[in-house]
This record gives C-alpha cells, structure tokens and sequence, in this order.
C-alpha cells in the first residue's frame, strides 16, 4: 500500500474516532490541536514509522526509537489531543489573547514622564524583558524581546496609531509580526498634583496554530511578571534625583 493511500486510511479513521471513544466509558481527552497540524503530525508519524520499519534490521536501535515516535505523532494525529499541550493549559483549539495591565504613580511632571516614554528606544533602559527598540521614523519601531532564561527572541515592527501629546501614548504591530501586539500608556496629574499617574495595557495574541496557542498559556504569566518587575524598575528608574548620579548609575544598571 502506497503511502499516499495510508494516509488517507489514517484520516478516514480519525473522521470515525472522533465519534466514539476506543472503549466505552473511557473519557474522551480534549482536542487541542487544530486540524492542519493534525494532518502534519499524522503524515510525519506515518513517514517516520515506514523509515523506521525499513531499516529494522539495519539499524534496530535507531527503528524502534522511529516507530515509537512515529506512533506518538500519529496518535496525537488521530485524536486530537497532545498531552504536552494540555500540560500547559491548552484545553481547546480557542485562540489564547493576552492582556496586561498596570497603574502606578512616579513623581516627576506628566509632560516629563510622556516625553521619556515617547523616545521609545529609552524602554530597554528599564524594560529588561527588551533587548532593544530602534526608531525607524517618527511613527514605526523596531522591537526585540528576549523570553525568561535567553530560551527565545521573538522580534516584530510596531507604529505609533495614537499620540496624544503629554497625555497618551499607542502602538500597535504591523501586519506579518511573529507576535501581533497593541498597547496603551495614559498619562495623568495625580490627585495630590505631585505626580503622574501611569496607566498601561498591552494585549498580544500568540502566533496562530497549536503551537502558538500553548505559547500564549505559557507566556501569559511570564509577561505579567516581567512587566510588573520592570514598572517597579521604572518607578526606580524615573524617580531618581537628576543631581544624584551615582546613584542613578546603580539603579540604572540594576534595571538593565
């Protein structure tokens, strides 16, 4: 049998399994895996296990380890489902949107505060999750963030889509980005007029398919965290006495 036709057998038995588990009374596993990566995993399980059965006798140990993982991908195929998937909380194929938000109060005059934010290459200066921001032009920028540990960087082009001056700031990526992202930094006078309250929101949706939708679980408490420790790196950072330099390059290169 051809592999062509095989794995046609194979999504014709997926068609029926969903309709009824192997054994009665066994709970079905959620499917959180979309039907394209579905079709991948089977046709890769299928490819990998003919490998491994064509070359049994030549290479045994290296087979079997073929077949094992060519089995498990076209299990994971068949059902649906992907345990490591559900480890991280992905229990369905819903899309995963990520949004963060904060407020805080640092004690320097709104006009200040929204100017420093509006150069955005001065972000990385506190913001460690960025590795860098560079300003294309007078809207456009270019943004580097590196995941917890240096697992990953993940790269997009951003544009400015709202400035209103001294008082509020947003972005939002450009088509084609590996993570689409929006934000928002309001500015306001704090009650007691000796500051500026700072409101932030930033959503992103993770990349589309399984894969990026486990993503988003995953990295949906990592950003939160790493926001939260770079806002109190900026109340640290803009809060500094201009005349008190050496204490500004202290906390500066803590917030790096």
């Amino acid at each position: 049998m051809c592999l062509s036709n095989t794995y046609k057998n194979i999504v014709m038995a997926t068609n029926a399994l969903e309709k009824k588990p192997l054994i009665e009374g066994w709970t079905e596993a959620p499917i959180n895996l979309e039907w394209p990566e579905r079709y991948v995993s089977i046709a890769g399980g299928v490819k990998m296990s003919l490998s491994g059965l064509a070359n049994i006798f030549k290479s045994p140990f290296t087979s079997i380890l073929k077949i094992g993982a060519g089995g498990y991908l076209i299990n994971r195929g068949i059902t649906g489902h992907c345990e490591i998937y559900s480890r991280v909380g992905k229990k369905s194929t819903e899309p995963v949107n990520v949004n963060i938000r904060s407020s805080y109060i640092v004690n320097k005059p709104r006009q200040e505060v929204y100017e420093f934010w509006r150069q955005l290459d001065n972000l990385p200066k506190f913001m460690k999750h960025l590795e860098t921001v560079e300003v294309l032009d007078s809207k456009r920028s270019h943004w580097v963030l590196k995941l917890p540990i240096n697992v990953a960087k993940v790269s997009w082009d951003a544009e400015i889509v709202n400035d209103e001056p001294g008082y509020a700031i947003g972005w939002s990526s450009l088509p084609g980005s590996m993570i689409d992202n929006a934000g928002k930094v309001r500015f306001r006078d704090a009650e007691d007029g000796k500051g500026t309250l700072i409101d932030v929101v930033i959503s992103y949706t993770p990349p589309a398919g399984g894969l990026g939708t486990a993503l988003g679980h995953v990295l949906n408490p990592l950003f939160k965290k790493m926001v939260d420790e770079d806002v109190r790196n900026f109340k640290q950072y803009i809060d500094i006495d201009e005349n008190d330099t050496a204490h500004a390059g202290h906390l500066h290169s803590a917030a790096l």
